[in-house]
Parts: structure tokens; sequence; C-alpha cells
């Protein structure tokens, strides 16, 4: 499905630069002239980004969390008031169709997705409603991002008595919720708020002293966090082990193992208990003097075997060009690569370490006797 996002308001800011044309940010500032010192006004002081291009779904109804918990990854049925999660929806061989976040707000429940599949996503929950009670619905909101260990000085601005804890979401004063989230950095946050209020919101927190940032800023501290953004960093194979995925809330994770029937579930838990992902998302360090940039979706190749699919590629304010990618686990981590018409390394600190048995296979190995 090609979904037209419609351009923001804050592109009439002075200095925004669009992002480039037909890519999924397009509709928003990729940067505002100085895209090194926005990522270090994020890193050091207070920095607010426009990400008005996510998709935002309201579910209303009695029912709305028992009956997303029945067809989603996340454990949610008892998810508290102002209270937030990630999630995933899967395809019945346990492949990743979408990421979301989502909040539970005063009888509500609000997702967040990527603009370009966020009506996907709304079709697909629209189809699966039958008989529960819940209401999925298109909703007219916006999400602006402030990052930065200075965040805490503009409650006031904000309108709060202070900032929530993590995967925690306060009410704004003027509809919306404030929430703040583990990644890209330890101090992120996100405003989602009616759309109509986008402008205002922006003025108001750039005069209390957030500092504009366009979404490289955001992509550039995400790439370095190794979190994968679905579409860039995922194809249509990966399943949620590869790329980081796996585990519950209070790990950070948009997967919970301790629940089950729901579709895709099946190769979750085959690969947690008996297997092992046959790709993991790893950081990349490029050569930053070839005359050519790699793409996302250009083949990794070691010796001149393919090993793996590059995803975001990006300049980083200190790490320089670094990229995700998907790479298959045999791959030793000191192994010479390149990605697309550049030499590429891998970020021995970004391997997950995944040797330890699984339970399954313990398991079979007691009853074996061995």
């Amino acid at each position: 499905m090609s979904v037209v996002v419609a351009p923001s308001p804050i592109l009439a800011v002075s200095g925004a630069v669009a992002g480039a044309p037909g890519s999924p940010d397009a509709a928003v500032a990729w940067h505002y002239g100085d895209p090194l010192g926005e990522q270090r006004a994020a890193v050091q002081r207070a920095a607010v980004i426009d990400r008005s291009h996510r998709f935002v779904i309201t579910i209303t109804g009695a029912e709305r969390l028992t009956w997303l918990h029945t067809i989603t990854s996340q454990h949610i049925a008892g998810l508290g008031n102002g209270e937030s999660a990630e999630n995933l929806d899967l395809d019945l061989n346990g492949r990743v169709l979408h990421h979301f976040v989502l909040t539970e707000l005063d009888g509500t429940v609000y997702i967040d997705a990527e603009g370009d599949r966020g009506p996907a996503l709304l079709e697909f929950l629209r189809k699966m409603v039958f008989w529960a009670d819940a209401q999925p619905a298109a909703a007219d909101y916006a999400v602006l991002s402030l990052l930065g260990p200075k965040v805490a000085e503009l409650t006031e601005a904000i309108g709060v008595a202070s900032l929530p804890g993590t995967y925690a979401a306060v009410p704004l004063p003027d509809g919306g919720f404030l929430r703040r989230m583990p990644w890209p950095t330890a101090d992120s946050f996100d405003l989602v708020i009616p759309r109509a209020q986008l402008s205002d919101w922006w003025t108001r927190l750039t005069e209390a002293g957030a500092e504009p940032a366009g979404l490289w800023t955001f992509e550039a501290l995400r790439v370095a966090a190794v979190r994968p953004r679905i579409g860039l960093d995922t194809d249509e194979r990966t399943i949620p082990h590869e790329a980081r995925w796996i585990g519950g809330v209070a790990e950070y994770g948009a997967v919970h193992l301790d629940k089950g029937c729901y579709r895709g579930q099946e190769t979750v838990a085959r690969v947690h208990n008996l297997g092992k992902p046959p790709r993991h998302l790893v950081l990349l360090h490029l050569d930053g003097s070839a005359d050519e940039r790699p793409s996302a979706g250009d083949d990794v190749t070691a010796g001149g075997r393919t090993v793996g699919r590059l995803g975001t590629v990006i300049d980083h304010y200190e790490l320089g060009p670094i990229a995700l990618a998907l790479i298959k686990r045999t791959v030793p981590a000191d192994t010479a690569l390149t990605a697309g018409p550049s030499a590429a390394a891998i970020d021995p600190d970004s391997v997950p370490s995944d040797d330890g048995p699984q339970a399954g296979r313990l398991a079979v190995d007691r009853l074996r006797g061995r």
C-alpha cells in the first residue's frame, strides 16, 4: 500500500530542509542547517524533533486491551492507566509486519506507527474486531519528540508537574500526553498531541529553550543505539529475534515470551526454545572516504559472498558514517565486510550474545539423559 503523508507545517520554520523526496521522511524536516550540531543538542541539552508523519490510531471499548492482547506479540491485557509498551504484528510464519508503540490512557489505547504503514495496520485491526467491544479508528494526532538531559527544565512549558518514568505517560492539559521512551537516548520523550496544536507546541517548546533538530538527529541516535526501524532495517523475512524485539515491557522489548495464541507465536517460541535466529542486527562502521554511500537494502558481503542486508545509513556526530545491518549470525565480528560500495566493519560491542543453551534444548537433553 502506497501512502502519501501530507507535509508538516513545521517545514515552514526558517532553515528547515525536508527529508529526501520519495523517502518515508519526506513530510518532515531532515535538518535545520546544522545536522551534527543538532545531534549534540539532543545529547547534551534539549532538542525537539518533528515526527508528525507518524500514523496515530485510537482504540476505545471495554475490551480494547484484552482484544489487542490476543492478536499481537506483547503482554498488554493488564496494562495500567498511563502505561505504554512496544508491540508487533506478525504474519503466520512469525515475520514482522508492523512495529508500533501503544499507550493506555483514560479509557483509550493510543497507537503510533510508521506513517506509510499505519493505514495497513489500522485495516488489519478493523478486520480482527469480530464481536469484541473494541473500536479502532484513525486519530488526528501528531508526535513531537524531546531528547536531552535538559528536557527536565521544560516541565512548566510542557504543563506537567514532573517527567514520567520509562514507558509511562501523563496527560497534557489541552489534550494528548507525554510519554517517556528508553531510546534513542536515556532522556527520550514523545508528545502525542492533537494535530491542530502542532505549530503551537513547536513554538512553545522552542521559546522555552528546546533547540530545533531534524529527523536526521533522531535517526543517527537510533542507529547508534542499535534500535531497528521497520521497513528500513527489516525485510520481508525478518523475525523478532533478529531485530532485538524479544522481551516484555520490562526488557524494553516488543515480544513477551510468557503469552501464546497470537499469529506467529509458534515461530517465536520455536526459535526461542530450540533454535537460533539466522541473522542478527548489528552496528556497522563505514569507510567515510568512499566516493559513494551505500543505501538501505544493499547487500553486505564478505569475500564476495553475501552475508547480510544493509539497513539505515547515517552520519553520526561522533561515530561518523554508521549503519545498521542484518548479518548472518555465524559471521565473526572481526570479518572484513563490504556494504554496497563501502568497506565496513562490525562494531563488536553491538553483537548480541546468544551462545547460551535454550530452555527447550536443555529440557530435551534432560529427557534423553544427557
